[in-house]
């Protein structure tokens, strides 16, 4: 079994208080520490690797984004998926061959554009033609930012997922959705969804499965206790 379709697999019959937890390496050096920490699989957060690379979120130009995930994907042996934003206005043959020449086996793509939602049917058929070029390659991971965007209604988030997983989406990921609607989006959802977990707060990753995520992944926040713990260290040495 390739490494896509051992990632594939692992989102697929899992029991309730069970999801499938993913860690988010930020460099090679994070990812060798949740790899041997015993995570299946690692998922890299483009905010936590734009932060390493010192841009802001959504600032990391392609190049740098695809090398850093180059680089983390080669620093371990277990799946590697992308955060790619919104695929960098490139074209779905590019952007696939861009991700596998990168060593990974999946990809996040974000429905929205700056600080905008995406026309849903557009989107929905740009998907398409990436889930094609994939030919069952990558794991598309195709996030809803409805409530990123102050869409709080659940149903638009289970609309938009309805289309994605009809353009052939592998999961869907509702970013921010709060847990009380956790529920409601698991039913009016066909296929794993992606819950964002908190590391140190909220529910934990078997309280979300419970209310129907498939999988948790934390963004940067893995990231953001790592510096906040090394912030603590370097006070105290300050003399």
């Amino acid at each position: 079994m390739g490494k896509a379709e051992e990632f594939r697999a692992l989102h697929h019959r899992r029991r309730l208080d069970d999801p499938l937890v993913l860690a988010g390496a930020w460099d090679a050096v994070s990812a060798g520490v949740f790899a041997d920490a015993g995570f299946p699989a690692l998922a890299t957060p483009s905010a936590g690797v734009a932060a390493s690379l010192g841009y802001a979120d959504g600032k990391t130009p392609a190049q740098e984004m695809f090398a850093a995930v180059t680089r983390i994907a080669r620093a371990v042996d277990v799946p590697v998926s992308a955060d790619v934003e919104d695929g960098y206005g490139l074209a779905p043959k590019e952007l696939v061959e861009r991700l596998l020449e990168a060593g990974v086996v999946g990809c996040n793509l974000e429905d929205s554009r700056g600080e905008v939602l995406k026309d849903p049917h557009a989107h929905a058929d740009w998907l398409a033609e990436v889930v094609a070029e994939a030919d069952g390659s990558l794991f598309v991971n195709a996030r809803i930012d409805t409530f990123v965007r102050g869409v709080v209604s659940p149903e638009a988030a289970i609309a938009r997922a309805a289309r994605y997983v009809a353009a052939g989406a592998d999961c869907v990921y509702p970013i921010l959705a709060p847990p009380v609607t956790l529920p409601l989006l698991r039913a009016g959802i066909q296929g794993p969804v992606n819950v964002l977990g908190d590391p140190v707060d909220g529910p934990t990753p078997a309280d979300l499965g419970a209310l129907g995520a498939t999988r948790v992944t934390f963004g940067p926040g893995l990231q953001r206790c790592g510096v906040a713990a090394l912030r603590e260290i370097a006070v105290r040495l300050v003399p």
